[in-house]
């Protein structure tokens, strides 16, 4: 009897454990060759911004930690119902956050050091980052470092206080580089110590290239993607588009040096070969990277800041001879839209299919009621093949 009475409660038991199975959402259940991250860029601690939120003259903390409240409530949220991969599936987890540079604003009048926008970063985006990867672990930030950045620690064409500050560039170095013995200011050098790397995520190879890929940095990449079949898709990340402006290049003039005159900010290894002003078109270093391309067709994607505006598009290179899928990204600060408009406001969320390789790319629009901020409205989107 008892047997019996047993059976029948186990019976029970399945059916409602089957019944409970059909009604749970379909928005619940996640492939597991999925995997989404946040990208973002050009945060500018150190500056204020305008008008936020019905306020005036609200300060880079504020603002970014209202932006990061916003990728912490991804996770209670679904997908839009697009054509894109996952569509209309909850969000569940976020792999990584990646930002792309300018975590500080350049130590110029009346802006802050970067060691103390450093340390306004640390508390925002360190501290109050709650998210979680697929593993359950804590969602990593990767970081890049922006012009803004390097000039800080290098010095610039106009005064600076104080004339210069490593404080962002070393503690970028000591989180991405996870050197053994720590950088400081004393130790720390911008030549050789170089802010690239690369992680694999679900099968996809994420490389994170200093400043912009001139020559040296290629060096680099080029030994690291030999390591990576060419069947494994690469996206890259990096501070500046494409395109790149002269000014980023070593002083070719004199003894190379930064100086008011020349304007060159020495933000990468390669001397500028185009001429001898900051206002000539880089043709012959874009060149270079668009043969780089060519040769490593697997790199399928190119993300970058910089210009901060959400733009979805393909660089095709000065002999338009490439096709590139490039993803330009807003700032909380100073967005060449989004700072007049601050329903503009944007960050991306990427979702992958790693079996199909494909890719959605979304447009997040995390303050498009700045009267009662809501939950984040989803703007442009688009799908590309990896």
């Amino acid at each position: 009897m008892k047997i019996f009475i047993n059976k029948i409660l186990l019976t029970i038991l399945l059916i409602a454990a089957c019944f409970a199975a059909e009604s749970k959402p379909l928005t619940d259940f996640r492939n597991d060759s999925i995997i989404e991250f946040v990208f973002c860029s050009d945060l500018h601690f150190g500056l204020t911004k305008s008008v936020f939120r019905n306020k005036v003259n609200v300060s880079s903390a504020e603002v970014n930690a209202a932006m990061l409240a916003k990728m912490n409530e991804l996770p209670s949220m679904s997908l839009p119902n697009d054509n894109g991969i996952a569509a209309g599936k909850k969000i569940n987890c976020i792999d990584a956050v990646i930002i792309t540079g300018d975590i500080c604003n350049r130590q110029e009048k009346d802006i802050q050091s970067a060691s103390f926008s450093w340390k306004q970063f640390e508390e925002v985006y360190i501290d109050q980052l709650q998210l979680k990867d697929r593993k359950g672990n804590n969602t990593k930030l990767l970081l890049t470092p922006g012009n803004h950045d390097i000039s800080n620690a290098i010095g610039f064409h106009r005064p600076m206080q104080p004339l210069t500050d490593k404080a962002s560039m070393i503690g970028m170095y000591n989180l991405m580089i996870e050197p053994t013995v720590l950088k400081t200011e004393k130790t720390y050098n911008f030549s050789t110590d170089k802010i690239h790397y690369s992680k694999n995520i679900g099968g996809i190879h994420f490389l994170f290239v200093d400043a912009w890929p001139d020559s040296a940095e290629r060096v680099w990449m080029e030994k690291d993607l030999r390591s990576v079949s060419t069947s494994t898709p690469v996206l890259l990340f990096t501070h500046s588009m494409p395109d790149v402006e002269a000014r980023f290049f070593v002083n070719p003039n004199g003894d190379h040096s930064i100086n008011e005159k020349d304007k060159f900010e020495n933000l990468v290894t390669e001397t500028f070969k185009d001429g001898n002003s900051v206002e000539e078109k880089a043709i012959i270093e874009q060149k270079a990277f668009a043969a780089f391309i060519q040769q490593h067709q697997n790199i399928k994607a190119y993300f970058h800041g910089h210009t901060n505006y959400t733009e979805y598009y393909n660089w095709t290179g000065p002999d338009q001879n490439i096709s590139l899928p490039c993803f330009r990204a807003d700032s909380p600060m100073k967005g060449r839209y989004s700072a007049k408009d601050e329903t503009k406001l944007a960050f991306e969320l990427i979702t992958i299919d790693t079996a199909k390789k494909m890719m959605t790319v979304r447009e997040c629009l995390w303050n498009a009621n700045p009267a009662a901020p809501n939950a984040v409205v989803w703007g442009i989107s688009i799908n590309s093949a990896l």
